[in-house]
């Protein structure tokens, strides 16, 4: 029984929803529009201020589904009135972050900068250390700070690279010398 799928979603205040045919849902709020087709064994309807959806049977599959799509559609509706942000830290010394325009420019160590270009509906602020990834998008805001933290993971020995604000490293013991 999925207890996700089954709980409404609060339409707030300014958020209109559509819902067009193969279930092309397109949610609109003060911060931008947000589209996405779910699965045709999905019914999505709004009732009294709230979303609800509903699945065919008990199958796997469309129980699956009906959790699924109900935290995709929840993420869009928060995305559009409040937006999401990552944080990441960039520790080490001579580590590096700047912004440019829309282009990002990181500073790890390596002979070169490595330069990354803000994809569309996404917006990158550097604070000091801080690297802070908005958008309205919760797919993207995280695809794009995984990107970024790829480009230096964090090491375990003294930590350095790029990590998230909420992560912490585990350390590891490093060598010791001869008895």
């Amino acid at each position: 029984m999925s207890r996700v799928g089954k709980m409404p979603i609060a339409v707030p205040s300014g958020v209109t929803m559509e819902v067009a045919e193969n279930n092309q849902v397109t949610v609109k709020g003060p911060k931008g529009t947000l589209s996405r087709v779910f699965p045709a064994e999905i019914k999505i309807e709004q009732k009294d201020g709230e979303i609800v959806l509903t699945r065919p049977d008990d199958e796997k599959r469309n129980k699956a589904m009906h959790g699924l799509s109900r935290a995709l559609l929840h993420n869009m509706v928060v995305g559009v009135t409040d937006g999401f942000e990552r944080k990441l830290e960039v520790n080490g010394v001579g580590y590096r972050a700047a912004k440019n325009g829309k282009t990002l420019t990181l500073t790890l160590g390596y002979s070169h900068p490595v330069e990354l270009e803000d994809p569309e509906g996404i917006e990158t602020v550097v604070d000091g250390q801080t690297i802070i990834v908005k958008g309205i998008s919760k797919e993207a805001v995280g695809q794009h700070a995984a990107i970024i933290r790829e480009k230096r993971p964090p090491e375990p020995y003294k930590g350095k690279g790029i990590k998230y604000a909420e992560e912490t490293i585990r350390r590891k013991v490093g060598k010791t010398g001869k008895k």
